[in-house]
């Protein structure tokens, strides 16, 4: 027998990612360990009888890549034989009973594969989603006369992600062909010639970027699941590589180092589920490096530091659950000490080191430590003192700094967000560039997506409410603009609704902020539908403006939408967002009630048409409000949301365990008798008696944030009392809906429940 060479069946497996394939409904599963030079590599063989004739698909869970159809299958004397021609592979094994005993080949090496008998199941009940008729006839409400469609706003746009390498030779991009996959081109920016450098298959590309002038890198996940693999691939597509092919472990992105190209650092809890460590990857071999270990899982290492050098300078250690620790270090061969502990209901996080300056241990750090909003100040973490407090808003939280890399870091804006994202000009070199800017796009909002390392070419997309978006690239030395594309052609700007930034006080004399998406041609006397649409989070996230396509959707069917950053959440200031502590399910959805109530003060609004529809924690307060004041609502959506606070808590990731003690301070404390009373009086799940409106829940079976029971338990209980509630459930889909098909459904069947109730 030959030698096993792990590389070689890596590559082999690598090989399969590119391959497009397609799930089947499996009948029996089989699965086995394939073990070379120590790297264990899990597969599933699932066969199928159809008609007489087998056929059968291969599964590799470390590559991402599930359904792969196999050439032939064939069971002949007890001898199971599967081959995949393109994959250079062959299964041969002999069955015993509920085990299959044999040999897998592959570029003729040998390697022992037993299978065992296995049942592959769907998460959930799969007896209470709806039928796909049942689905379509809910659809079919929609059936007005409208110039755009539900694909309108929702189809991936057939071009999008645009990116420069960093010396600007190539010009990547996504590209959607017809089967709705968005496949990773390369254009030579000197020859216009295109290559086809990533093809997406089964799983999607969650992301993607250039790691050097050669390789791009890429991350996917299993069916929704955010176990983030790292993959990398030649410009030509040549030399594709699964960099971390680990079952159940999330790898998270964290550095691109400019002085070793073939390089990157991530994130990684593959020893230990709870927990993550830095390793740095060679992007072409696969060969990783451990930087740091992380051991005391007690009081873990909840984020690093690294320079632009790779190198690690600090870390912040979790303390108690709920303290957080900076330690930083003067020098690789100084110990780490201790510079600043804060609570969860503080900030203190480092931007980026100082690199405009002899003195290295100076860092832009954001922090609320001595003010109400966080502000960017300039900080000496060797000294442990402000240097400077460079700049901040009394009323918004500062976003962060932009800096130049080919002016020695030189400090080119700060920006932040209060009812629109500012920027605040700094630098004589960006000062001048945002005044051609401006007077290029007029009032339209732009952002610099990306540019060269040496500042020579810029990209740019400009947006509004009423604009999806466009991009530019603007080359410095020639001084011209020059239009690439509409992500969104066929959405016309002038038929789109304007988001009107909106604030009230709330009953308890808080100021709440909010966004309003009104109808076009509203005439005088109309007054229209309004649905509430909550965030998710709920702490620390907020709701933003600018072109949204679900409340511009639900405009065009004549419907308002009311966005509400309620109390909790980010963006407004420490004090406002600790008035969300201990308040899911009580003040924070008063403040919709309030909302509602300065929503119907406006002379466009149908006081008696009001529906709610959120996703997440926006799915929670769907739930809960209509609990709370069912008389309030005329129906409510319930997206991927969570119902009942007891079962969430239990079934959290095991990364989230850490922040256990957060929770219990933030949410609520499942060990504390108060609290406990508290969580069962909001989780809508335990008073589904009290839920008299119509109800549409839809959730994605691989969830791993809001398992897919959060809402089970919902339809369950609901049908139990004779209510009829449309459940929606996706088998390839995680915490919310990414693939074309099943994103375009899901709003065809919400403007049809939206339509059966309001209109």
């Amino acid at each position: 027998m030959k030698k096993p060479n792990t590389k070689l069946v890596l590559s082999i497996l690598a090989l399969l990612l590119s391959i497009s394939t397609f799930a089947q409904d499996i009948s029996g599963s089989w699965k086995g360990t394939l073990t070379a030079q120590g790297q264990d590599i899990p597969l599933l063989f699932n066969v199928k009888k159809d008609s007489g004739v087998l056929s059968s698909t291969m599964d590799s869970p470390l590559q991402g890549a599930t359904g792969i159809p196999m050439d032939k299958t064939l069971f002949e004397d007890n001898q199971l034989t599967i081959t995949f021609t393109q994959g250079g592979i062959k299964y041969v094994g002999v069955l015993n009973k509920e085990a299959i005993n044999g040999i897998f080949y592959q570029g003729g090496m040998e390697f022992p594969l037993n299978l065992t008998k296995t049942i592959k199941t769907k998460p959930g009940d799969v007896s209470l989603p709806s039928s796909k008729d049942a689905l379509d006839k809910l659809s079919a409400f929609d059936n007005g006369t409208y110039k755009y469609s539900a694909e309108d706003y929702f189809e991936d746009p057939a071009t999008s992600s645009f990116q420069f390498s960093p010396k600007g030779n190539y010009f990547s991009y996504r590209e959607k062909d017809a089967n709705g996959k968005n496949h990773v081109y390369v254009k030579n920016t000197k020859t216009d010639k295109v290559t086809l450098a990533i093809e997406e298959g089964e799983e999607l590309i969650r992301g993607y970027g250039w790691a050097n002038d050669n390789r791009l890198v890429y991350v996917k996940d299993n069916g929704g699941n955010e176990n983030y693999q790292l993959f990398a691939a030649n410009i030509d597509g040549s030399n594709p590589k699964a960099l971390t092919p680990f079952d159940d472990v999330q790898v998270n992105f964290s550095n691109l180092l400019a002085d070793q190209p073939d390089h990157v650092i991530i994130m990684m809890n593959k020893d230990n589920k709870q927990i993550f460590e830095p390793y740095k990857i060679n992007i072409v071999t696969g060969d990783m490096e451990k930087l740091f270990e992380n051991k005391d899982a007690t009081s873990p290492i909840a984020g690093y530091e690294f320079d632009k050098d790779g190198n690690l300078r600090g870390y912040t250690k979790q303390q108690n659950g709920v303290e957080y620790v900076l330690n930083y270090r003067t020098g690789a061969d100084q110990p780490f000490n201790e510079v600043v502990t804060t609570n969860w209901k503080d900030s203190f996080s480092i931007v980026a080191f100082n690199y405009n300056t002899p003195y290295k241990h100076d860092a832009f750090v954001l922090t609320n430590l001595e003010s109400n909003t966080s502000e960017l100040v300039l900080y000496d973490l060797a000294k442990k003192e402000i240097i400077e407090k460079v700049y901040s808003n009394p009323t918004f939280d500062v976003g962060g700094v932009s800096r130049s890399k080919k002016r020695g870091y030189e400090v080119d804006y700060y920006f932040y967000t209060g009812e629109k994202t500012h920027i605040v000009p700094v630098s004589d070199y960006y000062k001048k560039l945002d005044k051609k800017f401006k007077k290029e796009f007029g009032d339209k909002v732009f952002s610099i997506v990306d540019k060269t390392e040496d500042e020579d070419k810029y990209l740019v997309i400009i947006q509004t409410d009423k604009l999806y978006g466009t991009y530019y690239t603007y080359d410095v030395k020639s001084d011209t603009f020059t239009k690439l594309l509409d992500l969104m052609p066929q959405l016309h700007e002038e038929d789109m609704a304007e988001m009107r930034p909106i604030n009230f006080i709330s009953r308890d004399g808080l100021k709440v902020y909010g966004y309003i998406t009104i109808p076009n041609n509203i005439k005088k006397g109309q007054r229209v539908p309004l649905i509430v649409n909550p965030h998710g989070g709920p702490y620390g996230v907020r709701d933003y403006w600018g072109f949204n396509p679900e409340t511009q959707l639900f405009a065009s069917r004549g419907y308002a939408t009311l966005q509400v950053n309620y109390r909790g959440s980010g963006g407004y200031g420490k004090e406002f967002f600790l008035k969300g502590n201990k308040q899911i399910g009580r003040k924070m959805l008063n403040d919709l009630e309030d909302a509602v109530a300065y929503a119907k003060t406006l002379d466009f609004i149908d006081g008696n048409k009001t529906a709610i529809y959120g996703a997440s924690y926006g799915g929670l307060a769907t739930l809960g409000s209509l609990v709370k004041t069912p008389d309030l609502y005329t129906c409510g959506i319930d997206y991927v949301g969570v119902s009942n606070l007891f079962t969430f808590f239990e079934s959290f990731p095991e990364y989230w365990k850490p922040y256990m003690p957060q929770f219990n301070e933030q949410w609520y404390n499942t060990e504390d008798e108060n609290d406990q009373k508290i969580m069962a009086e909001v989780s809508p799940a335990l008073h589904v008696d009290k839920i008299t409106k119509p109800l549409f829940v839809i959730q994605g079976a691989n969830d791993p944030r809001v398992n897919i029971d959060e809402s089970d338990q919902v339809v369950k209980s609901m049908r139990a009392r004779n209510i009829e509630v449309p459940y929606m459930v996706k088998y390839d889909e995680g915490h919310g809906f990414s693939h074309e098909e099943n994103r375009v459904a899901l709003y065809k069947a919400m403007l049809g429940f939206f339509a059966q109730h309001l209109k």
